[in-house]
């Protein structure tokens, strides 16, 4: 006769195995307490689809989690901002439901924790002053690899740029799959403060979600490309590093990304579930985009008790990609 099959050491006995399946409810529940999500617009003008399909996907995921979903505001180019567009986006994101859950941070008012951040890389040799220009690194198909190409101009302000080694950046998106860069070839030693002595995008970003304890990121997929960059500072300065879930994009006819794009035209605030319901539809959410209820808070409720990931993972196996910010 065979010998009984052995049970695994963790259920020796009913009791044990009843603990386990406790503490696995219990680990399942406290991720899913302590999920910390966001949406981080530019303030360049009205909220546009594009930017409603964003926060839509990020505002869902978080409530699927029973999370919580903050607002930041990206108002680091004053060039491209639109006076008004900052009060109006929040109007409009509340118009259709979505409310941050914390005060809302405005990355114009953080100097301070970026010097921070910026100083330690700079006590620690990671970034050097770069005068060079565009047309300087043309000839290198516009990447900065290694030495600078223009001599040093005391008579002006220099970029500063991360100094990049030759390393191999790598990370699994929750909807795209696999993804990796070769920093040093793919994008070079990049600007964390421009010449106008603006911190920029890349430094910002990772500062502002450590310092939120951003668990997971759900943005638009042109950010894809970024995101190995903040990875790469991330481990610089020591910060933990999010989980990270890229959405498609919504492009106008042209391939264009809608924010770029003439063919952005603003969502009604005084109509919202028209817009919500399209926004259900583009991310893959068929249910929601249906669901009989007509107000947005109970559309929005009714989509995070409904998300699943595969439907997302459907809607992005074929959707096009843009390029992301600089």
């Amino acid at each position: 006769m065979a010998a009984p099959a052995r049970k695994p050491a963790y259920c020796n006995n009913v009791g044990e195995f009843a603990t386990l399946k406790q503490n696995r409810r219990r680990d399942a529940q406290l991720m899913r307490m302590t999920y910390r999500g966001r949406f981080a617009p530019s303030p360049t003008g009205p909220l546009h689809f594009g930017s409603l399909v964003a926060a839509v996907g990020s505002y869902v995921r978080a409530r699927a989690q029973d999370g919580a979903w903050l607002v930041r505001m990206e108002d680091l180019d004053p060039p491209r901002e639109v006076p008004g567009a900052a009060q109006d986006i929040l109007a409009t994101l509340g118009a259709f439901g979505m409310v941050s859950d914390e005060p809302v941070v405005f990355q114009s008012r953080r100097e301070a924790a970026y010097q921070a951040a910026f100083d330690t890389l700079r006590t620690r040799a990671e970034i050097f002053p770069c005068w060079c220009s565009r047309t300087n690194l043309e000839v290198y198909g516009g990447l900065h690899r290694g030495a600078c190409v223009a001599a040093p101009d005391r008579a002006r302000a220099p970029a500063w740029r991360v100094r990049v080694l030759d390393r191999r950046i790598e990370f699994t998106d929750l909807l795209q799959g696999p993804y990796a860069q070769q920093l040093a070839c793919d994008v070079g030693d990049f600007v964390i403060r421009r010449i106008e002595g603006w911190f920029a995008y890349q430094l910002a970003v990772v500062v502002d979600d450590a310092e939120a304890r951003i668990t997971e990121v759900v943005r638009g997929s042109d950010l894809l490309d970024s995101t190995p960059r903040q990875i790469y500072l991330q481990q610089l300065l020591g910060l933990s590093t999010p989980a990270y879930l890229h959405l498609p994009l919504a492009l106008d006819a042209q391939g264009h990304k809608l924010s770029k794009s003439d063919a952005a035209r603003q969502v009604d605030p005084r109509d919202p579930v028209p817009a919500l319901r399209a926004a259900f539809a583009f991310l893959g959410m068929a249910e929601a985009a249906r669901a009989a209820a007509l107000r947005p808070q109970a559309l929005l409720a009714f989509a995070a008790q409904h998300f699943d990931l595969a439907d997302l993972r459907r809607t992005a196996a074929c959707a096009p990609q843009a390029s992301g910010k600089d």
